[in-house]
This record gives C-alpha cells, structure tokens and sequence, in this order.
C-alpha cells in the first residue's frame, strides 16, 4: 500500500504540474499583457507629445496672439512712449513761440529806437539850423539898414548894387532853409508876432494897429524865431 509504482506516481504528478503550467501561463500572458498596455501608454504619451508640439507650431506659424499680459505691457509702452513725444512737441512748439515773442519785442524796440533816433537826430539838425539862422539874422538887419543909407543918385552904383545882390542872395537862403519875414506894418497887433515895445499915434492906422516897425521878425517853419519890434498905435 505504501509502496507506489512509478506510473502511479507520475499520474499524481501530471494534475499538479498542469495547474502549475497554467499558473505560469497566465502569469506570463499577465505580464505581457502589463508590458503591452506599458508600450501602448508610452506610444500614446509620445503621440500627445507630437500632437502639442505639431499643435505650437501651427500657432507659431499662424500668428495666434501673444500672452495677454506682454500685449498690456506693450500698449502702456507705446502710449508712454506717444505722451512723452506730444510731452516734447508741446515743450519745443512753446520755446518757438517764446522765441517769436522775443523777436518781435525785440522788433518793435529796434523800431522805437530807430524812429526816436530819427526824431532827435531832426531835433538836433533843426536846433543847429535855428542857431545859425538866429546868428544870420542881424547880418540881414544890416544890409538892409546900409541900403537903406544909400543915397538915391548911388543906388544904381556898383558897391550898392553888389550889397543889393548879396542881401537878396541871402534871403534867398534863408528862404529855402524854411525862413519867411513876420508882416508887421498895417497890421492887427498879434502877440503870437509882435512885440510892442511903444505906442505910437497916427492918423493912418486905427487903435491895436501896428504903425512901425524897429526890428523885423521871422518864423522857421511856421515857428517865430525872432518877434517883430514893434510901434502900436493906442
């Protein structure tokens, strides 16, 4: 009983050598079936890979919008960039106006300038020009007193008639230098002209009329530059 043949014994030990095998089996198949689902999981992790960088391409590519937060950046950028030229624009066109303020005061000042220069340098030309006919004056005033001394059979002499010429020379000058004689005698006394030095009567010429004259007198364009000496009568 105890004893076993070697047939009896391999029977025995081909029902566990088979659940064994197929232990084995479905260890092997699980394990492959582990490495497959391992390579398919790497295949697709690789395929996902592919696709998000074929995917960045293709935005790269067709120009997708930049991030959010560089276009802010740029925007601000840009929009400082337009306030600080209008900033400068407005700084530059303020200095040119500043400068077109001064040029023209500056203008104006040179005209002032020019036409107060003008005016003195007349005042100045006129005050030397009164001062001179002033000192001609009495030159006349003695020509026409020698003439007047003249004899009447010398009058046609030479020496009178080169007096007579030289004094109406002289007038001549003075006329054109702007000089005209005041008329006095047979005139209504003007103190604007006249200077009444005495009173005189006469049968000719009625009361407030000028009868004589001692001194003549003249203006200078329109001015009196020496008043008549005068005689009126009362």
């Amino acid at each position: 009983m105890v004893e076993k043949t070697v047939e009896e014994m391999l029977q025995e030990e081909i029902p566990v050598t088979g659940e064994a095998s197929e232990e084995a089996s479905t260890e092997e198949t699980s394990g492959s079936d582990a490495a497959a689902d391992t390579d398919s999981m790497d295949a697709d992790q690789e395929e996902s890979g592919e696709a998000a960088e074929e995917e960045a391409s293709e935005g790269e590519a067709s120009g997708d919008d930049p991030d959010p937060d560089e276009t802010g950046e740029d925007k601000k950028g840009f929009f400082k960039k337009l306030k600080k030229g209008d900033k400068e624009k407005t700084a530059l066109q303020e200095k040119i106006e500043a400068l077109e303020d001064r040029v023209k005061r500056q203008m104006a000042e040179f005209d002032n300038f020019r036409k107060r220069t003008e005016k003195e340098k007349q005042q100045m030309f006129s005050m030397g020009e009164r001062n001179a006919i002033e000192k001609m004056l009495p030159i006349v005033d003695n020509f026409e007193r020698g003439l007047a001394t003249v004899p009447e059979e010398e009058k046609d002499g030479p020496l009178a008639s080169g007096m007579e010429m030289v004094y109406r020379q002289l007038l001549k000058q003075l006329e054109a230098m702007g000089v005209a004689p005041i008329e006095a005698v047979g005139k209504e006394f003007d103190p604007a002209f006249h200077n009444a030095v005495m009173q005189v009567e006469s049968d000719e010429y009625p009361s407030g009329t000028v009868a004589q004259e001692f001194q003549k007198g003249y203006t200078y364009h329109g001015t009196v530059i020496r008043y008549s000496m005068v005689g009126v009568v009362q």
